[in-house]
């Protein structure tokens, strides 16, 4: 049996005449924390609902702990974007974060005790626990933020998969949120989480898989995250190139102003 958490297997997924992701293979070793970096309309979402079976791949496969998502479903614990939520639907903070217990309930799917009050840790652990009667469309996009964490937390899994999950968030919302991941990462679990900032990749991720429809690369983030690699991810371009110059003078120096 492999001991990948994730691992897909010439993967490509077709939108229409376009390919979105074309013969996509690599593994990711369980217990790393995993930056999925690469332009919009890369496919780095694409390669997340592909995971989950929610879109279907015009050929290869995705495995998960070497099985197909149904097989580990609970094991599997996923943060969409915000955007893709409805954020109108009248649910209070409590009642979404207990969401995250329905995979482990009983037929009838009503929450114990210890239910609520493993719900309200996930939520202190966040600094949260304020806004459990809080209805959720009155959060604010870091706060809501916060809240779909707290479900993916109760749902104890083994890995998580997070799209964006920095998108639209203040500074602070930032770092609490890079503290549990760091802290999941300790304790055993595989995290896999499509991001944009290029200036906080070196620390935040110890693995990074770089994508633009095809593979450029995926290993170890001191090994693979260079210069050389993001310009072919990006492109030689403009304030991308500035960008990646200084994110290479930075390794190169130890330090960056």
């Amino acid at each position: 049996m492999s001991d990948a958490a994730f691992a897909s297997q010439n993967l490509t997924v077709d939108y229409g005449q376009t390919s979105v992701l074309w013969d996509i293979s690599f593994s990711i070793p369980q217990g790393k924390l995993v930056g999925v970096i690469g332009p919009n309309g890369a496919g780095k979402s694409t390669l997340l609902k592909a995971a989950l079976g929610l879109v279907r791949p015009t050929a290869g496969t995705v495995r998960i702990f070497d099985q197909p998502f149904k097989a580990v479903r609970s094991k599997v614990a996923y943060v969409p974007q915000r955007g893709s939520v409805d954020w109108d639907f009248p649910i209070t903070v409590l009642e979404v974060v207990l969401m995250g217990r329905y995979g482990k309930l009983g037929l009838l799917k009503w929450p114990r005790k210890a239910d609520r009050q493993a719900a309200f840790e996930a939520l202190k652990m966040l600094q949260m626990e304020g806004f459990a009667d809080r209805q959720i469309d009155q959060l604010s996009g870091g706060e809501k933020q916060r809240v779909f964490l707290a479900r993916a937390l109760l749902q104890d899994a083994d890995i998580y998969l997070l799209d964006e999950p920095f998108a639209g968030v203040d500074l602070a919302t930032e770092k609490a949120i890079m503290q549990l991941l760091k802290k999941l990462k300790k304790q055993g679990k595989t995290l896999f989480v499509v991001h944009h900032d290029l200036n906080s990749v070196t620390d935040y991720f110890d693995w990074v898989v770089l994508l633009n429809t095809s593979l450029v690369a995926c290993g170890e983030t001191e090994q693979v995250f260079t210069a050389d690699n993001i310009g072919r991810t990006y492109g030689q371009k403009g304030a991308l190139l500035a960008e990646v110059t200084k994110l290479s003078k930075c390794k190169q120096e130890g330090f960056c102003k």
